[in-house]
């Protein structure tokens, strides 16, 4: 008994030593491919830039290698160079020093687009659509819109003269202009809605979203709010601990808001609530649709599995991964994911798996019939793999494609400019409404402009003539073809007004951003807002909000859409 003991112990010990020797070999094979294709790599840059017919450079050379080797990963993994350091810095901490304001490509030079308030553009005076001539007397014709957004930033402190050309001034302008550290405001605006609904408008979660959301909230409180909209459309996220800090603002202490993992032991974590929260009651929804992304689906998802929330909207985007930036030699950086993030039920929202690619390298969107079903606290059936699809579904309406070709062509931002030189003040963002006179003239400007632009309608009939001649229809539909042509004739003057509400809308917060900056804009925007009206009604309706929170109200409609289908 004792002889078959010892030797079952030696056969088992013998398995482990062949175990590790074999993952031995395992990580040899890795090393020695590494080490390989290194050696490959360096030999072929040697080569060519000693034999190569046109001089190589070598940054860019090597550059073009390690982008598109990273390409093949994923789209949050990138490397930064020394003097791209800028780039990243304001990706993750929402600020940078510089002037404060967006700038644009106008009519071939580059022009100020949207100072914002209280920063040393707006307080000095600069106005949308002031030329860039030149910055401490060098010329900016020809430079584009990313050089001379280089020259504006700069150390904290530091001076330049910026001289300007402005539409209705004989001559060139001149501004002394300091730089200062300029954060981009996380919650650009909040207010009390309709029946005391607090808004707070959350835009991303760099910087310090966390302290700004909470002010925001606890001067809501004081004007007296019983509800709340977080509103978290078109914002891609940023930094996952702010997400968890405002998620803690509602949810008990102790609570798991999203737990990572990685490949490596040391990017497991999980995220809780670590303080009493501010309040657990007030009843809230949040506004999402597929531009919400990363820490937005994390907050928006840990509300929906805790059900602390109603979600309303479209479904996010779906990124579930987590990125690091670990530091380089030659003051670079790389941003790569190394986890990807889980919300309260366990589900990963990741919408896209890089990993397994189409034979020509592209990616699909994990199929509705492939992802997993999960549960809420309560008990609601929730899903993984395409984002977060809301409690209170909305169908997105689409951008008309005339007010595309306008915005990229700038007819509404030149509209607006012309508007301000004639109106030196106009009411107050609320009130502002565009007349039709304002929007005749308007249409009166586009039409001189010779705008054109692409219709949508012309491209799908075109191709079906071309299919109908090649399946030999032709002959018998050509008098249809020819009336529908003249049915879908290009129309300016009818697309602008069948489109009006909605080129109405834009134009008039492009013209009360001018006056009263970006609360201005956002202002006028809302009060157009159909989803703003239903997420408002919802918390006006107990019942209904309760409802869409418990498990026997989620399954009664869904049965009630299956048999719809």
């Amino acid at each position: 008994m004792k002889n078959f003991l010892l030797k079952k112990i030696a056969i088992l010990a013998g398995i482990v030593v062949l175990g590790l020797t074999f993952s031995s070999f395992k990580d040899d094979d890795k090393n020695f491919q590494v080490t390989k294709n290194l050696d490959v790599f360096n030999s072929i840059f040697k080569e060519l830039d000693m034999f190569y017919v046109d001089t190589i450079k070598p940054d860019k050379s090597i550059r073009t290698g390690i982008d598109a080797m990273l390409e093949a990963l994923d789209p949050y993994t990138e490397y930064y160079a020394e003097e791209d350091m800028g780039d990243l810095n304001l990706m993750i901490k929402g600020s940078y020093g510089g002037i404060g304001s967006v700038i644009s490509y106008y009519k071939g030079r580059v022009v100020i687009d949207e100072p914002y308030e209280n920063m040393p553009a707006a307080k000095l005076g600069l106005k949308p659509g002031d030329v860039l001539l030149e910055i401490d007397g060098k010329d900016l014709k020809g430079k584009s819109v990313a050089q001379v957004s280089e020259l504006l930033k700069g150390q904290i402190g530091t001076t330049f003269i910026l001289k300007v050309e402005r539409q209705g001034v004989k001559k060139p302008l001149e501004f002394k202009l300091t730089r200062e550290s300029i954060q981009i405001p996380a919650v650009p605006y909040y207010n009390v809605e309709a029946n005391n609904t607090g808004y707070i408008q959350l835009s991303s979660f760099t910087g310090k979203p966390a302290k700004e959301f909470k002010d925001a909230f606890l001067a809501l409180k004081k004007r007296g709010i019983t509800s709340l909209i977080i509103d978290l459309r078109n914002n891609g996220g940023g930094l996952l601990d702010e997400a968890v800090e405002i998620a803690n603002m509602f949810l008990p202490k102790g609570k798991e808001i999203v737990y990572t993992r990685g490949k490596m032991k040391q990017w497991d974590r999980s995220y809780k609530t670590t303080h009493d929260p501010i309040d657990p009651n007030i009843p809230i929804t949040v506004l999402v649709n597929n531009g919400s992304a990363s820490a937005s689906e994390i907050l928006a998802g840990a509300f929906q599995d805790l059900d602390r929330a109603v979600i309303i909207g479209t479904r996010t985007f779906g990124k579930g991964l987590v990125q690091t930036t670990r530091n380089l030699p030659y003051g670079g950086s790389l941003k790569l994911t190394t986890a990807k993030y889980y919300i309260p039920s366990g589900r990963c929202v990741q919408a896209i798996d890089y990993k397994h690619r189409n034979e020509d390298g592209s990616v699909g969107r994990v199929p509705d019939s492939l992802t997993t079903v999960f549960h809420t606290a309560a008990g609601r059936e929730v899903r993984d793999g395409g984002g977060i699809t809301p409690d209170m579904e909305i169908k997105a309406e689409k951008t008309p494609n005339i007010l595309y070709y306008l915005i990229i062509d700038k007819k509404i931002f030149e509209y607006a400019n012309d508007y301000c030189v004639k109106h030196p003040t106009i009411p107050s963002a609320q009130e502002f409404a565009l007349t039709d006179d304002d929007y005749k003239a308007f249409k009166e400007m586009v039409s001189k402009s010779d705008f054109k632009y692409d219709r949508q309608s012309d491209k799908v009939l075109k191709n079906l003539k071309e299919v109908a001649e090649f399946e030999g229809y032709m002959d018998d539909a050509s008098e249809e073809f020819k009336a529908l042509e003249k049915k879908l004739s290009h129309n300016l003057d009818r697309d602008l007004d069948h489109f009006s509400k909605d080129i109405k809308s834009l134009i008039s917060a492009e013209i009360v951003k001018r006056y009263y900056y970006q609360k201005g804009a956002i202002t006028q925007q809302l009060k157009n807002d159909d989803e703003l009206v239903k997420a408002i009604d919802l918390l006006n309706n107990p019942e209904k909000y309760n409802g869409l929170l418990s498990p026997a109200k989620g399954k009664q409609e869904q049965k009630t859409t299956a048999e719809v289908k």
